[in-house]
């Protein structure tokens, strides 16, 4: 299998209504620039309003969600009681940061401290565990709350019930049918549900939660002057890091935790948040820093050692053990950054071996291969190779993956549609996980390949970069880039703005270390200084005059503000 070269530029609107971007500009008191982005996105006057506000006012409902009345009653009733509650998160950053969200949410709620159980990826693997259920119970806990997991828990459900938990459960991920039977399953993708919005992250699940149980205590006069009503939006930095960690579309109410959670770490009054961003040379936070920097570190504790470590950051109270533990964490993410540089190698060299019998995907398995790892490794595959990707660490007769996938194809899907050969599965459109034994490897293979064939066709396979339309370099001034942060935060389902640039002279380029380019872009007699990342073997390619595409940014630099390109994509210009 050779990699994917060639990427197919398409605009995200050929015919744009002028009159409307007027309308939009005029109305919405934007630059014409930040307009015409909206308009060829789809958005309307009536969307694109809300859309920038992202007001916390317009949060749906939380009791629209199924069961929220129920395991709000029971949480009221342990609270009041001074039962003993537990939460059950998963090994990362979205089950992480959840697990602090309800922990500390229920203590400032009054009740007492909830446990906390996070699993062991390599121990326990993923979702609930039935031990932790098993000590839950010794320790004569009567509600176990899970987040981030637990929809597919049929077994571990029954188990709750045997043993006299109340078992709560909130998750994101896709249900099956039937649902386990559990005290109750808090889900917005379940067919009941009247939840205005379904791609909630599995701390997003969790907010709404505490939302509502705040106003079923509210309403029954459970706070007072000894007892404070607690502001939630000082949870919003935790509700952010999952968010945007775990990939879920940023419109709608994810947008809206996202930038007030963003905002709140940017303050960093949280003492595990502040540590992070020292250790990782975090300055401002964005959606960028938050995935690429602030989470791998998070996600590292389950990668490689005990993610309840990331937990326990976040809810620490003293300084100097928060700095501690955020270097042991900067250690991990090292550790992890090495064992997938190998694994990459040796995943890299069997996908290029694979024939033409596996033309649509990339089914991998080895002994050896870190079951922490392969989740980032198969991303870089899915980079390289555009397919969609699983791969496989073996230990002996069983294997654990993780499962990345390409615009076009639902991973979740694909997988249901090869459970014969499978032990256990979940996850979502994008990314999934599963588990198997080595016998049934081959026809799992055989039946992915078959699933992806069918769903995907020859264009599918290869990427698009899909711009916002074409632009000039003059109106790429820095008051109309400082108004177009209003777009922010970007990431899945609200992708940073991509321009194209035609007829651009690219001049006075220079080498960088690490592979990439610098020069300044020239278009009419404007100039603005640009960098193409990773982009060095191509230098060749910007000779000339040439078509960009390109994300305009600020960049800051001793105090000072100006415009940077940062370049995608680079063609002969099409006006030759």
């Amino acid at each position: 299998m050779d990699p994917v070269t060639a990427r197919r530029w398409m605009a995200r609107c050929d015919d744009l209504d002028l009159e409307l971007v007027r309308q939009f500009s005029e109305q919405l008191e934007i630059p014409s620039l930040m307009a015409r982005l909206l308009v060829g996105r789809d958005y309307t006057l009536e969307s694109a309003a809300p859309f920038l506000a992202a007001n916390l006012a317009d949060l749906p409902d939380p009791f629209t969600l199924p069961d929220m009345d129920i395991a709000v009653a029971r949480l009221q009733q342990a609270i009041v009681a001074g039962e003993k509650t537990a939460i059950h998160g998963d090994y990362d950053v979205d089950g992480i940061s959840g697990a602090a969200l309800l922990v500390a949410g229920l203590e400032a709620f009054g009740a007492k401290k909830p446990e906390y159980h996070i699993p062991l990826r390599l121990r326990d693997g993923y979702g609930l565990s039935a031990q932790a259920l098993q000590d839950a119970a010794e320790a004569e806990i009567a509600v176990v709350v899970s987040v981030d997991c637990g929809v597919t828990a049929h077994a571990e459900a029954e188990l709750a019930q045997q043993l006299g938990i109340d078992l709560i459960i909130t998750d994101h991920h896709q249900v099956p049918n039937p649902l386990p039977k559990a005290f109750a399953v808090i889900n917005p993708q379940r067919d009941d549900s009247a939840f205005a919005f379904k791609d909630l992250s599995g701390v997003g699940v969790a907010f709404f939660l505490l939302i509502a149980l705040r106003k079923q205590l509210r309403d029954d006069n459970w706070f007072d002057e000894q007892r404070p009503e607690p502001d939630l939006r000082r949870f919003l930095d935790l509700v952010a890091l999952g968010t945007i960690a775990d990939l879920v579309p940023l419109q709608g109410v994810n947008r809206t935790f996202a930038r007030h959670g963003m905002r709140l770490m940017d303050a960093a009054p949280r003492l595990g948040v502040r540590a992070l961003k020292q250790v990782a040379g975090v300055d401002e936070v964005s959606s960028s820093a938050v995935g690429y920097q602030l989470a791998p570190r998070l996600n590292a504790a389950g990668r490689m050692e005990d993610a309840s470590l990331g937990v326990e950051l976040l809810l620490e109270q003293d300084n100097l053990r928060a700095m501690n533990t955020a270097r042991f964490l900067d250690k991990c993410n090292h550790e992890r950054r090495d064992t997938e540089k190998e694994a990459l190698v040796e995943a890299d060299a069997a996908a290029a071996a694979l024939g033409d019998d596996h033309s649509h995907s990339i089914v991998l398995a080895q002994q050896g291969w870190h079951p922490g790892v392969i989740g980032i490794v198969a991303s870089r595959l899915v980079d390289r190779y555009y397919r969609p990707t699983v791969l496989i660490a073996l230990d002996g007769e069983n294997g654990k993956g993780s499962c990345r996938s390409v615009r076009g194809f639902h991973l979740y899907r694909g997988l249901q549609a090869c459970a014969e050969h499978l032990s256990a599965f979940g996850g979502h459109e994008m990314a999934a996980g599963l588990s198997l034994e080595q016998s049934q490897l081959s026809d799992f293979s055989a039946a992915f390949e078959a699933y992806a064939r069918q769903e995907l066709s020859a264009d599918d396979l290869i990427p698009k970069l899909r711009y916002d339309g074409a632009f000039l370099l003059q109106e790429l001034d820095l008051e109309t880039l400082r108004q177009m942060q209003q777009l922010a935060p970007h990431g899945m389902g609200n992708p940073e703005p991509l321009l194209l640039l035609e007829s651009v002279r690219a001049m006075t380029i220079k080498e960088l270390k690490g592979g990439h380019l610098r020069f300044t872009a020239c278009q009419d007699g404007y100039s603005h200084p640009a960098i193409a990342f990773g982009m060095q073997a191509r230098r060749e390619e910007f000779n000339g005059e040439v078509d960009l595409l390109v994300t305009p940014q600020i960049n800051r630099y001793m105090g000072r503000e100006s415009v940077q390109l940062k370049v995608k994509d680079v063609r002969p210009a099409s006006n030759q």
